[in-house]
């Protein structure tokens, strides 16, 4: 058998020309000695193996907010819940309000709450997510999502922020250790990305946003079928999380964006991309990027750290924001 052809050498940009902005970082943001906790890195990298699946993860400042020394609005949590077979590890990235000053801490803010929800319930998210239950994950992460948006929204009250500043989009990732359980299950609420390269072609799979709601059903032929018994909202029930009256008075209102949900069963040699709007405009937006990234990312191992973080950050003219991006290969 031949060896397959090797991938080609990491760019810098590609398009029609090269960004107005400098390809690296040049101006820090402005740092409050009493608040240094409050600081991010330009750049997160993280990365992992469970399963039957390889998981990279990346989040970094944009051009611009590297020129104009401003935070990542961006946030990115990994994390892993349990151990052996009954692991699960989630990856949530959330996007601040752009042009408000604590963009960044509501959308690190928004992936530590939806973090210790979905911590604390990993459990049943794991034996759901097995017996293929999909009307009891959607509706039970959709509870969870409006829970920890409104805890945001009481956060602000605290604060005394605006609430329509300090929120966030939140996209989440959540995939079982289990080798034998191919299933993946994305939720949240926000503009970004879900794709899937198969086969050297990129598939964008974005749960559509319809009058009537969001259209989350499965991939077509690929999806989790539907619950087998008619017991109901079987997770929210096992989250212990209380029906209406809230714990918050007034109670939390609903996200203003819907909710977005989509489970899919991968196949061997699939790359699942979860990406923020600051990558997904581009793929969407520069045929070269798709192109480039397929003839990276469809190789038959995945890329190592450094890898990921120079394919993730080729740059587009005109695509300046914040980039967060999980790829998930599948052996």
């Amino acid at each position: 058998m031949s060896p397959s052809p090797p991938a080609p050498s990491a760019v810098d940009y590609v398009g029609s020309g090269p960004p107005t902005y400098d390809p690296e970082p040049t101006a820090l943001p402005d740092a409050d000695p009493d608040g240094l906790g409050e600081l991010g890195a330009d750049t997160v990298l993280d990365g992992a193996r469970y399963g039957a699946c390889t998981l990279r993860a990346v989040s970094m400042r944009g051009d611009s907010a590297r020129f104009r020394g401003e935070p990542r609005r961006d946030s990115l949590l990994t994390a892993r819940f349990g151990t052996g077979r009954q692991a699960l590890v989630l990856v949530a990235m959330a996007t601040g309000v752009r042009g408000t000053p604590v963009a960044h801490l509501a959308a690190s803010e928004a992936c530590r709450w939806i973090g210790r929800a979905v911590g604390r319930s990993h459990h049943r998210l794991v034996e759901d997510i097995r017996a293929a239950r999909r009307g009891d994950l959607k509706s039970g992460l959709h509870r969870l999502t409006d829970r920890s948006l409104g805890k945001l929204r009481a956060s602000a009250a605290e604060q005394g922020v605006d609430p329509e500043q300090y929120t966030a989009s939140l996209r989440c990732l959540l995939l079982p250790a289990d080798p034998d359980c191919r299933t993946r299950v994305f939720f949240g609420v926000g503009d970004g990305g879900l794709f899937r390269l198969r086969d050297g072609a990129w598939q964008d799979i974005e749960p559509k946003v319809t009058a009537e709601g969001t259209a989350g059903a499965p991939v077509v032929g690929f999806g989790s079928p539907p619950p087998e018994t008619p017991e109901g909202d079987r997770l929210t029930m096992d989250f212990g999380i209380p029906t209406p009256p809230s714990p918050y008075e007034p109670a939390p209102e609903p996200p203003r964006e819907p909710f977005r949900f989509r489970t899919s069963v991968a196949r061997p040699g699939d790359a699942l991309v979860m990406c923020t709007a600051g990558l997904a405009d581009p793929l969407r937006g520069e045929a070269a990027l798709c192109a480039y990234l397929a003839r990276r990312w469809s190789g038959r191992t995945p890329p190592g750290l450094a890898a990921f973080l120079a394919d993730a950050q080729v740059r587009v003219k005109g695509y300046a924001d914040d980039r967060t991006a999980a790829a998930v290969w599948e052996a």
